[in-house]
């Protein structure tokens, strides 16, 4: 964190006080110019700067704005030199001043950037510092009315520890988190809604990095119908992007994830966070798994990244993937390697959309072809025989693709679509000349099979033969069934 000189000092209110003895001025003018003297001194000589700055603690008669100055830049060098000991000794003295010395959204600003300032540290070493910093904040402010500054600080602990992968400790101050937005009936306060969006926030960012869905998916949906708050935009950033998270891990749900990274881009983008550029990357990233003919970067609130040269990597990559250049996209690819697979997320997944687009080019490529080699496609698609037979595989499970695969010699033999058609054209044919036969046999009216040999018929003697009895009639049949078979069979080896 950059150090809060001129802005936070820029928001205090001065009262001046025009009056003919200059005497009672010039302790503060010295105290004053003590102030910034070693402000001057922080970069080349810190030790000093430091001893400055207490000395202007020390030419206080009364606690007031510049010793309040003083401490917080002395605690914020001391930290950084490493002097522990001193550093939560003087924070100790700082925490005094919040009561009077110094005005309350003033004190919570400071108190705020201080925190900030030592959670930005990744030295294992300032871990217990950091520790001790927040635990007398929490004290000094449980007594006291203001339950924004504590709601606040207990968050960035959480925050804290969320960084830190610590989530037992971080599922403890979550619970915390949850009794303080609570009704005594245990029902959310819907007052606090601000400040529970966040919490729901941190904890859904836990089960997304535990990869517990069940739970995440829950506490997503609860979080949508929070309605008593105007969070900050880059919080429902967080959520959003989660929840894209969720549905591209669960049930391969592409539409629902899209949704949620443009909110979550959308939202980043309006926070000014750049964590923006990373959910854009995801959302092209959705759109490709969706294969989608829509370029991502044609909306208005994407446009203007389309040429941003930290996404410029997954912008090829998707105008190759659109057009199924197989063997540029897998140029991009390789080119932009470190940038497009340094997210975990991003590389989880990358792999099915190579597969996508190698389905794609194989599936035009063997189109003219019944017979060819594995070797042949992978020279032209310029991937190994294994990945060409994987592919190969998924299409004739899918029954994408009739045919069948002889490992041994490294060909595969293809059933073109005019036989296939034929074939069950001749099943279905002979299925219906079938019922025709036991329609006739079995339910007409002139013959029966288990009847008597010579059927009788209304005004014929019973010697009378009426037309070829049912034994003579089914040879018949048969044998003009087995001669349209073999004639169909005959017509199918010729092409005709």
């Amino acid at each position: 964190m950059s150090d809060d000189d001129f802005m936070q000092e820029s928001d205090q209110e001065y009262d001046f006080d025009y009056e003919d003895d200059e005497d009672e001025e010039s302790p503060d003018v010295d105290v004053e110019n003590k102030y910034y003297n070693a402000k001057q001194m922080k970069q080349s000589s810190p030790q000093e700067a430091i001893d400055e700055f207490l000395a202007v603690v020390a030419l206080e008669k009364e606690k007031g704005d510049w010793g309040f100055k003083g401490l917080k830049q002395a605690i914020k060098l001391e930290f950084k030199l490493k002097q522990y000991d001193k550093a939560i000794e003087h924070y100790e003295e700082l925490l005094t001043y919040i009561k009077s010395a110094v005005t309350r959204n003033y004190s919570e600003k400071s108190l705020n950037n201080m925190l900030d300032y030592i959670s930005n540290s990744s030295d294992p070493a300032d871990m217990a510092c950091m520790e001790r910093f927040y635990d007398m904040t929490l004290e000094a402010f449980q007594g006291t009315n203001n339950e924004r500054l504590w709601l606040k600080t207990n968050i960035k602990l959480a925050k804290l520890w969320l960084d830190r992968k610590e989530y037992g400790r971080l599922s403890k101050s979550i619970r915390l988190l949850h009794q303080t937005c609570q009704k005594p009936d245990g029902s959310d306060d819907l007052s606090k809604g601000t400040y529970l969006l966040e919490v729901y926030a941190i904890e859904i960012q836990m089960f997304s990095e535990t990869g517990n869905n069940k739970k995440l998916k829950a506490l997503y949906q609860k979080s949508l119908r929070v309605r008593s708050a105007v969070p900050h935009p880059r919080i429902m950033g967080v959520i959003r992007e989660c929840g894209g998270k969720m549905y591209m891990s669960e049930a391969e749900n592409w539409k629902e994830a899209q949704s949620d990274f443009f909110e979550s881009f959308r939202n980043y983008d309006e926070a000014g966070s750049l964590r923006r550029i990373q959910v854009l990357k995801y959302l092209v990233l959705t759109s490709m798994l969706m294969k989608s003919e829509i370029n991502p970067f044609d909306s208005q609130e994407t446009k203007p990244y389309r040429n941003d040269p930290r996404i410029v990597g997954m912008t090829d990559l998707v105008e190759a993937y659109q057009r199924n250049e197989i063997h540029r996209y897998e140029q991009i690819l390789e080119t932009h390697k470190a940038e497009i697979l340094s997210d975990p997320f991003i590389r989880e997944h990358i792999d099915e959309v190579t597969r996508n687009v190698r389905t794609e080019a194989l599936t035009k490529l063997i189109k003219p072809y019944t017979r060819f080699t594995l070797k042949f496609i992978a020279d032209h698609l310029q991937i190994s025989v294994p990945e060409v037979q994987e592919i190969l595989g998924f299409l004739i499970l899918d029954k994408k693709i009739r045919g069948q695969i002889n490992q041994k010699d490294g060909t595969v033999e293809v059933a073109s679509k005019s036989d296939v058609e034929r074939m069950e054209s001749m099943h279905e044919w002979s299925k219906q000349f079938e019922g025709l036969w036991k329609t006739v046999l079995s339910e007409g009216e002139g013959y029966r099979l288990d009847a008597d040999p010579v059927i009788a018929t209304a005004g014929l003697a019973p010697t009378q033969s009426f037309g070829p009895t049912g034994e003579e009639f089914e040879g018949r049949v048969r044998t003009s069934k087995r001669g349209l078979k073999g004639k169909a069979r005959e017509s199918l080896l010729l092409g005709h």
